[in-house]
């Protein structure tokens, strides 16, 4: 299945229309559950066992094109995560504007259970977002920050 000849994604002021390819038409539609959502839940598109402290490859029985100067972050459910121990394991996942294939998700099994996964069941988020164009300028030395971080990372705030 392709998206040639499909509507063309377009931002709209604060709108972003997004096409999508439903591979899968029997499943529900990617969406967001409540007004004001950030993210649209995905799908399971197959019936799956997630088995404890291991991971699977779960696709969503969908397919979007992005337009150019945006990009879709898959991220994990926090329901999935707090009762099963469930997550994503390349959160966030990053889906680039030129991708076109289905998307899925690397579910892991955190938890001491095997999981169940049912056909249908929302496993994931979708999110879309602006890319600001990005030039990476050399230079000799970095300027100082506008706090006392510095070069100060991992644990440094306590």
């Amino acid at each position: 299945m392709s998206v040639e000849g499909a509507t063309q994604s377009v931002i709209t002021g604060n709108r972003v229309e997004v096409s999508l390819l439903a591979l899968d038409p029997e499943l529900p539609p990617p969406a967001r559950i409540r007004p004001g959502d950030a993210a649209a839940d995905l799908p399971a598109r197959h019936d799956v066992v997630v088995p404890s402290r291991q991971r699977r490859l779960v696709p969503t029985g969908f397919a979007i094109a992005l337009p150019p100067g945006t990009c879709a972050l898959l991220l994990p459910r926090s329901g999935l995560a707090l009762r099963h121990g469930l997550t994503l394991l390349n959160s966030p996942g990053l889906v680039d504007s030129g991708y076109r294939g289905e998307l899925q998700v690397v579910l892991l099994n955190t938890g001491d259970e095997d999981v169940v996964i049912e056909r249908g069941q929302r496993i994931a988020q979708l999110l879309v977002l602006p890319v600001p164009s990005l030039a990476l300028v050399p230079v000799d030395e970095l300027p100082k920050s506008i706090d006392d971080r510095g070069v100060n990372g991992f644990g440094s705030s306590g």
